[in-house]
């Protein structure tokens, strides 16, 4: 068991013949009093430091475990951002894909329509060429034929009688 100032205190020697001084040993045992209760203040004192570090030790451990998983749980979520965001850009590039190859798909169809069309058109304005040219020769074989000659000669002669 420990010592105490109490025991220091009440610490009693036996006297000799030849013994201490009295007052000296006393005063020293006061002086000792004095230190030893300085020191379990001192000892109390920092068991009740060591108490309160080692609870906020705890503390702080706990916020670190915390900060920990919270980081964690925030990685896990921005992977998960990052697979769903790569799915989705993955989506819509699939999405304008198709739209393109439609759009191409649609624009030659309709390039080939308008080339029909245009062909077709030059097979009629061929033909109405064709058409326009055989009526223009024919009115110029009649122009030129004698038949003709004799249209403006009756016109004359009955121009002349009337």
């Amino acid at each position: 068991m420990p010592l105490t100032p109490l025991d220091i205190h009440n610490k009693e020697f036996t006297r000799g013949f030849r013994g201490y001084d009295e007052d000296e040993v006393n005063e020293f045992l006061d002086q000792v009093i004095k230190d030893y209760e300085a020191v379990l203040r001192e000892k109390k004192e920092l068991f009740e430091r060591v108490t309160d570090l080692d609870e906020k030790l705890d503390h702080f451990k706990n916020i670190e475990e915390t900060l920990n998983k919270s980081i964690l749980v925030a990685q896990e979520a921005a992977e998960e951002v990052r697979r769903s965001a790569q799915k989705e850009a993955q989506l819509i590039v699939k999405e304008a894909e198709k739209n393109a190859d439609r759009i191409i798909n649609d624009s030659l169809a309709k390039s080939r329509k308008v080339m029909m069309d245009m062909e077709e058109l030059k097979k009629q304005a061929s033909v109405y060429k064709m058409r326009f040219k055989m009526l223009i020769e024919a009115q110029l074989e009649m122009l030129q034929s004698d038949d003709w000659n004799e249209v403006t000669e009756k016109e004359e002669l009955y121009a002349e009688r009337t």
